[in-house]
């Protein structure tokens, strides 16, 4: 990877994905078309959500992208995922506990925290527990900034309705191939470590999935940092996710499970 991708992924802005513990029936397409009501009720916003400052279509097309990746309520009944981040990090999270393991291999420690309590958790370093509350204190941090980025570049396409996105419609636009892209902006609200950061998606119009992601540090620019192809959809269960992607980055070892044990979240 070069040293401007490293860069890239350290500028990167990092924000917590709620886990979603509710799943709401899908509610079928009528004529086409769905009420807003109808869309609310089959894919509701997480906490937080900028519905008043977020408008209609945008919020009408992420709702077309959750369909498109499996359906609001397949996403709920996920509920483990792992994957490697770029050989740095395995991660391992439990959607409906909050439950996290992060395996970092540059540095040989292990994180077993939850993203619902950023103040908790254990940590081992060369196989040795870590038990000074200082150490902890100073390390544990470094669990949940990880797993905020890691799981932008995995979930994404879940993440268009999450806590402190504003979502706005931003233009007509061509995917990768020349197919038609409705671009969708996320700005944000005190979430994060960077919230003055800004995204733009680029949602194919007729598969209605997440094709390009573009990275603006500043809600105000128009040039972006870097855009990127969001593609090589696979399903995991019954979900999709997108993995290394045609540029040759992204999440790998993709995995989806029912059950595991539960030692993974308490032990080396």
């Amino acid at each position: 990877m070069s040293r401007s991708y490293w860069w890239l992924l350290l500028l990167f802005s990092v924000f917590l994905l709620p886990a979603c513990e509710n799943p709401q029936e899908w509610i079928p397409f009528v004529g086409g078309q769905k009420t807003a009501k109808a869309r609310k009720a089959a894919n509701p916003p997480a906490e937080g959500f900028d519905e008043q400052g977020s408008d209609a279509k945008a919020v009408a097309i992420a709702d077309e992208v959750m369909q498109a990746m499996g359906g609001r309520d397949q996403w709920d009944k996920t509920r483990y995922l792992e994957w490697n981040f770029f050989g740095m990090r395995t991660v391992l999270w439990d959607k409906k506990t909050g439950n996290l393991r992060i395996d970092s291999h540059q540095d040989t420690m292990l994180y077993l925290t939850n993203i619902h309590t950023a103040e908790t958790g254990r940590i081992w370093r060369y196989e040795e527990e870590i038990t000074h509350p200082d150490s902890i204190n100073k390390y544990l941090p470094y669990a949940h900034d990880y797993w905020r980025r890691d799981s932008y570049w995995l979930l994404l396409p879940y993440k268009l309705k999450d806590t402190g996105v504003t979502l706005q419609y931003a233009r007509e636009d061509t995917c990768d191939g020349g197919k038609k892209c409705d671009v969708l902006q996320l700005t944000f609200v005190d979430v994060g470590d960077n919230p003055q950061n800004k995204y733009e998606v680029y949602v194919d119009r007729a598969e209605h999935l997440v094709k390009r992601w573009s990275y603006f540090y500043n809600q105000t620019d128009t040039l972006a940092i870097q855009s990127l192809p969001w593609d090589n959809y696979k399903q995991y269960g019954n979900i999709l996710l997108a993995g290394v992607r045609s540029d040759g980055f992204g999440p790998s070892e993709l995995a989806v499970y029912d059950s595991i044990s539960v030692e993974r979240f308490k032990e080396p």
